[in-house]
């Protein structure tokens, strides 16, 4: 399991989990799971708000892989994602998923703020999602979760590197993503083609 978050919105961690979750469906099948709630729509693949997701497998009782699967919506060859479905309860028992993730080959977008501790510690990855962005690298240093890597979403014109970043925060940049206006352009219209990503995939393949 890959665990992805940030410290500041529109950062890009959706983009960033959907083509993590994308690369590792070419070798299995793989899912995303969505907390942020905005994966589905992201592949033009639902997103209601009547839709069950994972706010209904953290309420049942009898919640298991295969009803978790169950749960997906397939978006292409190998790749599902499990809506956020109902709003997520801070008391939800996040021990269950996590040890049902951490056998899975999954992907989960934890959208803004850090994971829930369960599933950040049985995490192949929790990687940091940032803009370099002073204000962002500040909040990320502050952040008394620590990642196990850094993606950085590049910004034109902007003064850090990724060495800055690095120092500020303490992990390594394992990927740093070119910003491109035809991602933003695809995110923005709900037409989030493949064509569109394929220099994401690219990038982000060695951290899948």
């Amino acid at each position: 399991m890959i665990v992805c978050w940030s410290v500041k919105g529109g950062s890009g961690t959706t983009v960033v989990a959907a083509a993590l979750a994308r690369a590792r469906s070419n070798e299995a099948p793989t899912l995303l799971v969505d907390l942020q709630g905005d994966a589905p729509l992201l592949f033009g693949a639902g997103g209601t708000s009547g839709e069950p997701g994972v706010g209904e497998w953290l309420r049942s009782a009898v919640a298991t892989e295969d009803s978790l699967r169950r749960l997906a919506v397939p978006v292409s060859a190998g790749l599902g994602v499990v809506p956020r479905g109902a709003e997520l309860d801070a008391t939800a028992d996040w021990t269950r998923l996590a040890g049902v993730l951490g056998s899975v080959r999954s992907v989960v977008d934890a959208g803004l703020g850090p994971p829930p501790a369960a599933l950040h510690d049985v995490a192949e990855q929790s990687l940091l999602v940032v803009r370099p962005c002073f204000l962002s690298i500040r909040q990320a240093a502050r952040c008394p979760v620590q990642p196990s890597g850094i993606v950085v979403v590049g910004v034109p014109g902007r003064a850090l590197a990724a060495g800055d970043i690095e120092r500020a925060v303490g992990v390594p940049v394992i990927a740093t993503v070119g910003w491109d206006p035809a991602i933003a352009r695809a995110v923005d219209a709900g037409t989030f083609a493949a064509a569109a990503w394929r220099g994401v995939d690219r990038v982000l393949r060695g951290a899948a």
